[in-house]
């Protein structure tokens, strides 16, 4: 984003330098503004005024975005909130484009019966969507309490932290699901629990089992909450026997078309999931980056891995608050580059679990998520346990193809040409494709791939037109539900006929233009 930025600025000094012998040597600040001054009053400034000193045009503000088709992807995790046949026939209306499998919670039959509902909703609706199974990963919770009530503590009292989790906790104990933990923290470490709502300072260290915290700040928390141990070594399997299954015996079984795997600490980890699956699976592997570790190791995990989530929520318990924006634009540029799908997740929209609303600063997090370069947003607890599912993916629909409609397709292409080697022809090939949508104003491209990578590498570009992918692989069309801009279209084979191609363009062309086959290569 930065980069980009840096692009529009030079672009503007350009045209200033170009306007200098005709601008007044002393400028004046209410014309930079874009108003009036004491020679021109009650006159309008023209466009090619106003463009020399602004990228955003004031008349343009308030406009509804002209498209209806968004190239920013949603995924929405799905819960009680949305599960039934007929929401869930909603949220396809309303463009989720990823229905996601929470496996921390619920059993294989809750969520075959989800997925069941889901099918149903896609038959009724004629609507597709992909599944993405998000594993639960080497979690440390808190325990059960006693008579399952939530308990109140306070600023500066003693709390001990037992690691047998048989135990019921209360205001004076809790338990912990890590086994390990008074062997791997220290006194002075901080222990983050029930998503940072209440944080707790180490003061003493009983192995095997005990721990003794001060409570440092007034907090209420439920049974079974997360709890998060920034700095300190985790030494649980990434992949556990909990999510062996999940992903044998339901991801496989079902065919899910990604997982989303919790904690990915090395590309070991990504490796030891893709051996899960098979040699005959084409299930993707999105890497959920969530710790330390995750970032340490990031570009040896983004060479294996099919995709990256920024989990912020966990993350945001490992590293600083303030450093967690810069970690997001950090993993979002390498994915960039690399040509590879990136979600941004976690707290997009939190309070629209409650509220029939944003806060602006939610919905300009979503914003600049796009504007970063991001492929894909996430809603987690807005639409599977809010108040206003529908709302939410309304907003988030809204938000994303507003920033869309101020295109800087030609400097994120010259920026992304920098930073790639093109010594592979394909990737030559798909950044040409995606400059001469620009040159001839394309209304869109239309690439025939069996994977999708050749779809994914122009998406890369960010090119104005949407990209048109055509493939006889249904689970491939699916799964570019995560790259931006990316359209799938089902052919029963690859010898497509120009009718179908036709027929494609004028089902997602973004504005009314003449799509005759005219237009087109003999050979496309």
């Amino acid at each position: 984003c930065g980069q980009a930025k840096h692009g529009i600025e030079t672009e503007q000094k350009k045209r200033a330098e170009n306007s200098t012998a005709s601008a007044p040597s002393t400028q004046d600040p209410i014309k930079l503004a874009g108003g009036q001054n004491d020679d021109k009053k009650g006159e309008k400034k023209s466009e090619a005024e106003e463009k020399s000193i602004s990228k955003i045009h004031f008349e343009r503000v308030l406009l509804e975005p002209e498209s209806k088709l968004r190239k920013t992807k949603i995924i929405c995790t799905l819960g009680p909130a949305c599960w039934s046949v007929e929401n869930l026939g909603k949220m396809l209306k309303a463009g989720m484009n990823v229905a996601r499998f929470n496996f921390s919670h619920g059993s294989h039959e809750s969520h075959k019966s989800c997925l069941d509902r889901l099918q149903q909703a896609m038959k009724d609706t004629k609507l597709d969507c992909a599944t993405m199974l998000d594993t639960k990963g080497p979690e440390v919770r808190t325990g059960l309490l006693k008579e399952h009530k939530n308990i109140t503590l306070k600023k500066d009292q003693m709390l001990e932290i037992n690691s047998d989790y048989a135990l019921e906790g209360d205001s004076n104990m809790i338990t912990c699901s890590w086994k390990n933990l008074s062997q791997k923290v220290k006194v002075g470490s901080l222990i983050y629990i029930a998503d940072g709502s209440l944080t707790v300072e180490v003061v003493e260290v009983k192995p095997p089992e005990k721990v003794i915290v001060k409570v440092m700040n007034d907090a209420t928390i439920g049974e079974k909450k997360n709890m998060n141990c920034p700095g300190t070594d985790v030494d649980l399997p990434t992949i556990a026997d909990n999510d062996k299954s999940d992903i044998v015996d339901f991801a496989v079984k079902y065919g899910m078309d990604m997982i989303a795997a919790s904690f990915i600490r090395s590309a070991e980890d990504v490796l030891t999931i893709k051996k899960l699956l098979g040699a005959n699976s084409h299930i993707q592997v999105i890497s959920k980056i969530e710790n330390h570790q995750g970032l340490y190791n990031f570009d040896e995990i983004l060479k294996v891995t099919d995709g990256v989530m920024v989990a912020r929520g966990d993350l945001g318990m490992e590293v600083a608050p303030e450093k967690v924006f810069v970690c997001q634009k950090w993993m979002i540029e390498k994915c960039n580059v690399a040509g590879k799908p990136v979600v941004t997740a976690t707290q997009m929209l939190e309070s629209m679990c409650k509220n029939p609303r944003p806060t602006r600063a939610e919905a300009s997090d979503v914003a600049n998520a796009v504007l970063d370069g991001t492929d894909c947003v996430m809603l987690s607890g807005e639409t599977a346990a809010g108040a206003y599912p529908f709302e939410a993916l309304s907003m988030m629909d809204r938000t994303c193809r507003e920033v869309e409609r101020f295109e800087i397709s030609e400097i994120w292409q010259n920026e992304m040409r920098k930073m790639t080697q093109h010594s592979i022809m394909e990737e030559s090939i798909c950044a040409r494709a995606a400059r001469l949508s620009i040159d001839i104003d394309a209304a869109v491209i239309i690439v025939i791939t069996k994977s999708g990578r050749g779809a994914r590498l122009i998406a890369k570009y960010k090119p104005k037109p949407f990209i048109l992918a055509c493939s006889s692989d249904n689970q491939t069309i699916r799964q570019l539900n995560i790259s931006r801009g990316v359209i799938g279209y089902l052919l029963p084979t690859f010898n497509g006929s120009k009718n179908e191609i036709k027929t494609c363009l004028l089902y997602t062309s973004p504005s009314p233009r003449d799509l005759s086959t005219s237009r087109m290569p003999s050979s496309a």
